[in-house]
């Protein structure tokens, strides 16, 4: 059901013609003072459940603005997805019927009307509201609450052993993670120490004027989230992908996509636009999917490749879930999908896409001891292909979680997950493959077979690092969790500035301009430290802001033509690793270490004294 809450002075209507659907009604026109209008679309699937929890939130904001009137006025054009007549008159019946302890009016029901309304103005004049009936939960997810999930350890001696009689004594880690996601406890408690991180290095904060989950990010938040995209976005098309851009949003009521959102109501935001609802895409598989039914497509071309990365997709999660940059409601996710010809040739596309996920990850600066796998397979997948499910703990040579079921509720046979585990022992799905066995056929996507035949083909999702967000989570999580044993940073490549230039005095401020000249000559992201502030000073706000290198430059170097560098990665809490370089040496130094990554230029000024400040 779809409200428009509308607090009047008045409303005044009048009755003109019927239509096929008119109730019988003394035809009359009304006026009435001081009212909340609550303009209705009775939608499918609404009930007197609906009708109930409808007249409770009107009941709250009546309250709210203090209203003693209500008119409950049936208006079919805020859906287009609306319930037979019948129906339409029962639920708006119930509604009077819920809320006689206010004088409620209800206009006729299929009739053409002509109406005037005068809107008070103040900030809950005008509320929307979507009431969703929990008869609306469909079958697919109540099956899902049914599903019964065996849980194994798959050891690097290829045996698959019980949970509960898996010795967990040298994996402290994959014994938090399997607890976390036996227990389905997804809920924060408290406040993950990244969210401290993203805010002192000014990366990201939460937006409150915007949605839940819905983040902004600063200047270094924008430079660090650009480089991974354009890095794994290269990855994929190095792999083979095409690269392509599909709508984020899409109607509602679209045969095909509506069976599909079935399966996931909770996680849509919708949207109502020229009389029709849409959804925003909460993946990009709507649009790779509409685009690949609507190709001519060979045994010649598998494996076939598309990828996008999605800025955004969207996602309704619950709120409690909400945190940081963990799980958000607005993501960036990198989404290639494959079409294969067969079982076989999915598996072997699933096990190099499962290699190329550990390359990334390792690239950008996540280690395999950083995450546990798990796999996710039905039984009769499992039974036909135990060897190669066995074969994935050759890759990694650790032990992994398996989640077998009896039967195939989603719409993949088999799943592998990499998931960070942080501080507060919450686990988070990064790089993702999975065999699908459904959507070709939902779509209508075929390839014609090598005997002229028309085929579905099997799809792989793949994401080979996760949401980019969350990869920021986990790099600012893993440098909280080692923070004992060494200085929080991010790679070098992905620093904001990767070089901080200090000069002891003004008198030094011209030559330390020109080293910094030199070195963005060398690609490198430099800046200088001008502010009239004392040196130590300096040097603290440079820690502080986990710079990999900071030159101090006196007379000394002036003289010298070499610099005093504090390197990070080799420095402690009790120590401070200073080595002296030229200017030269130091470039060479840092492009060893950012070699094969996309390079930027610094997105602020390159003195301190020209930049803002954030509260």
């Amino acid at each position: 059901m779809k409200l428009l809450l509308i607090h009047a002075d008045y409303m005044e209507y009048e009755v003109k013609e019927p239509t096929e659907i008119a109730e019988e009604t003394e035809k009359k026109d009304e006026k009435i003072e001081e009212v909340l209008i609550a303009f209705t679309s009775v939608e499918k699937g609404d009930s007197e459940e609906t009708a109930r929890k409808a007249a409770e939130e009107i009941r709250d904001v009546a309250k709210k603005v203090g209203a003693q009137r209500i008119l409950i006025y049936p208006y079919a054009h805020l859906s287009s997805n609306l319930a037979d007549s019948q129906t339409a008159l029962d639920v708006l019946k119930s509604m009077e019927k819920n809320l006689t302890d206010f004088e409620v009016h209800r206009a006729p029901f299929g009739w053409y009307k002509a109406f005037r309304v005068s809107c008070k103005g103040h900030p809950l004049s005008e509320l929307s509201r979507e009431i969703r009936d929990e008869a609306e939960v469909t079958t697919a997810l109540k099956d899902e609450e049914k599903v019964v999930s065996y849980w194994y350890i798959l050891t690097p001696e290829r045996e698959l052993v019980e949970v509960e009689k898996f010795d967990f004594s040298r994996y402290e880690k994959l014994k938090k993670f399997v607890n976390y996601e036996m227990a389905k406890k997804r809920a924060v408690d408290r406040v993950p120490p990244h969210v401290e991180f993203m805010r002192k290095l000014e990366i990201a904060d939460y937006e409150f004027a915007s949605d839940s989950g819905n983040m902004r990010y600063y200047p270094k938040g924008r430079l660090v989230k650009s480089l991974l995209e354009r890095f794994i976005t290269q990855k994929c098309i190095d792999y083979g992908a095409m690269e392509v851009e599909t709508p984020i949003m899409y109607d509602r009521a679209h045969p095909t996509l509506r069976r599909y959102l079935e399966r996931f109501p909770a996680r849509q935001y919708i949207l109502t636009g020229d009389k029709r609802e849409f959804f925003l895409r909460f993946a990009a598989c709507f649009g790779q999917f509409l685009m690949l039914s609507d190709a001519v497509i060979t045994y010649k071309s598998l494996p076939l490749k598309i990828y996008e990365l999605t800025r955004y997709s969207f996602r309704k999660e619950q709120r409690g879930e909400l945190v940081g940059l963990r799980r958000l409601r607005a993501f960036t996710m990198p989404d290639m999908h494959t079409l294969v010809r067969d079982v076989e040739e999915a598996k072997k596309e699933f096990f190099e896409q499962y290699k190329l996920s550990v390359e990334v990850l390792k690239e950008v600066g996540l280690e395999p001891h950083d995450y546990e796998v798990a796999v996710r397979v039905t039984k009769d997948f499992y039974e036909k292909n135990k060897e190669f499910v066995h074969s994935l703990v050759d890759v990694l040579k650790k032990p992994i979680l398996v989640e077998m079921w009896d039967q195939r509720f989603f719409y993949f046979v088999l799943k592998f997950e990499f998931n960070f585990v942080d501080s507060l022992d919450k686990a988070s799905a990064l790089s993702t493959v999975q065999i699908d066995v459904e959507n070709a056929e939902r779509y209508g996507i075929y390839f014609v077979d090598s005997d002229g035949s028309k085929k579905h083909p099997l799809i792989l999702h793949c994401s080979v690092s996760g949401a980019i967000e969350r990869v920021i989570y986990a790099l600012l999580e893993k440098a909280y969790m080692e923070i004992d044993k060494k200085l929080p940073m991010l790679p070098v490549w992905l620093s904001p500035a990767q070089v901080r230039i200090i000069p002891v005095s003004e008198k030094y401020l011209d030559y330390s301009l020109k080293v910094a000249e030199f070195l963005e000559s060398k690609e490198i992201r430099v800046d200088v430290d001008d502010r009239d502030e004392t040196l130590s000073k300096k040097v603290r706000d440079a820690s502080t802001e986990w710079i990999p290198y900071i030159a101090v430059v006196g007379e000394r170097e002036v003289l010298s033509g070499k610099l005093t560098v504090t390197v990070r990665s080799e420095s402690n809490l009790k120590e401070q690793v200073k080595v002296e370089m030229t200017a030269e040496e130091l470039a060479e130094r840092i492009n060893r270490e950012c070699f094969g990554k996309p390079k930027a230029k610094l997105l602020l000024p390159k003195v301190l004294s020209k930049r803002f400040s954030l509260r």
